[in-house]
């Protein structure tokens, strides 16, 4: 049988792949989506999403148990970790079935099954009846990535979890060890911890959530510990000895090792991207470190291939993939798109306090040879922020000293993940500090903080 023919094929369903699908359709190219597992691919089923609505159960019970500090009562407070969950899955289920009904409105055609590139232009899907012949002159890998296992600290499902258990719990730890600190491993600290897990963070770096600013990271572990998490830095866990109802986790220190007991190990050490078994190699894909290498615009280098998203590379972000999934979709359709630059991509982890930056930190800053001018406001100093009850939290922002742009902003605080694209538009617009002081931000609001972080930057804070 001879090959369906498209005008572009997206391997990959998932936030970069889907919505370069939908982009290429309304610019009329006759598209195909394959996809091996779930439609909305890892966020929508098993990341950004269901973890957010997990994480806002625990947020709701942790305000339950403060009901008297905003004058309410709420007795004998508790949860159901079953329901939970099943909130969570549903929140998940309600989304996949969107993205199938928007490739429906989008007239673009799905193939459910495992997809390989046989040769230039060519992609066989084995699908459930047998295979299927595919064929297209531009092809869009967005196969994702999967979580990093470390030798000896495999996932087992029982005693040692990856994301995935963490989202489908068969039961509530009672003690914790989160393995690796970044966006996964502390949501779902804060998560459990919030929920009464004793809880241990163990980090290789020298500071937890290591791509923040480092001010910022300080002041999230403060809250962390204050919360009852224990932070270990600097450290490593060699090796898990596995018993029947606990890990004994080998954890060393500055060249000290102690042994810690715990009931459930959360494995958060990274990502691989997903290049195998597609022929990549033979069609001559250069994969470095397990992504895939692409210029700017996300060409492989091979003809009429392209790579978005977390397969090729850093910021492992859902919101990056799909700005590329767009930026391919209109180059491929003779558009003039410009490169996604990943320094005006903000990252936003929903712990409590929420954390969220774009742009350099304050030390990449200096390092790049900028004379910087920074600011900071804390929550403290803000209205809304006492009345919300949550006065526990700080703005911080980096400025080209010589010309007034914004080269960074960093959060940490409620709600400051919705606040951070403020900066990020400002940023895009190339604003300077001259039209943020000049901008009237509204009152009460915690958005009033970010004026006063600039001010601050240049002298001029009113309330503090």
């Amino acid at each position: 049988m001879a090959p369906k023919s498209f005008d572009l094929i997206v391997v990959g369903a998932g936030p970069g792949g889907y919505v370069a699908a939908i982009r290429a359709a309304q610019l009329g190219l006759k598209v195909a989506i394959v996809e091996r597992e779930h439609m909305g691919g890892i966020c929508l089923n098993w990341g950004c999403i269901p973890t957010k609505a997990m994480l806002r159960s625990s947020e709701v019970f942790h305000l339950m148990e403060r009901a008297a500090d905003f004058g309410l009562k709420a007795d004998g407070v508790g949860y159901d970790l079953d329901a939970v969950v099943k909130r969570s899955r549903a929140v998940a289920g309600q989304l996949s079935g969107g993205i199938a009904h928007l490739m429906k409105k989008n007239k673009i055609a799905t193939v459910m099954g495992h997809a390989t590139l046989p040769a230039p232009g060519k992609v066989q899907v084995k699908t459930d009846k047998g295979e299927e012949a595919l064929e297209a002159k531009n092809i869009v890998l967005a196969t994702g990535a999967r979580a990093r296992e470390l030798p000896g600290l495999e996932a087992d499902g029982d005693r040692v979890w990856t994301y995935k258990h963490a989202l489908t719990p068969k039961r509530m730890p009672k003690k914790l060890l989160v393995i690796g600190s970044g966006a996964i491993g502390i949501e779902f600290a804060s998560f459990y911890n919030t929920l009464g897990a004793d809880t241990t963070v163990v980090e290789v770096m020298d500071r937890i959530l290591p791509v923040e600013d480092a001010e910022i990271s300080s002041f999230a572990k403060k809250q962390f510990v204050k919360q009852g998490m224990t932070i270990l830095e600097k450290s490593t866990v060699k090796s898990l000895d596995r018993a029947k109802g606990t890990v004994t986790a080998h954890i060393e220190t500055g060249g000290k090792v102690q042994k810690l007991d715990f009931d459930t190990v959360i494995s958060a050490v990274g990502i691989v991207g997903n290049v195998e078994d597609l022929g990549l190699e033979a069609l001559g894909v250069k994969i470095d470190r397990s992504h895939v290498v692409t210029d700017e615009f996300c060409r492989t280098g091979v003809e009429g291939l392209f790579a978005i998203g977390d397969i090729a590379g850093a910021p492992w972000l859902a919101h990056k993939a799909s700005h590329e999934g767009v930026m391919v979709a209109e180059l491929i359709a003779g558009g003039d798109p410009h490169p996604v630059k990943p320094e005006s991509i903000a990252g936003c982890t929903y712990c409590q306090p929420q954390v969220a930056s774009v742009g350099y930190s304050e030390a990449r800053a200096k390092e790049l040879g900028y004379d910087i001018k920074v600011g900071r406001f804390p929550f403290i100093g803000n209205g809304k922020a006492i009345a919300l009850g949550e006065p526990e939290g700080m703005i911080k922002t980096v400025f080209d000293a010589k010309t007034g742009e914004l080269l960074g902003a960093h959060m940490v605080g409620a709600e400051v993940t919705e606040l951070i694209q403020g900066y990020v538009v400002g940023r895009q617009l190339e604003t300077t500090e001259q039209d943020l002081m000049n901008t009237v931000f509204p009152h009460p609001t915690l958005s009033e903080m970010m004026h006063e972080s600039v001010l601050d930057a240049y002298g001029r804070v009113i309330h503090m």
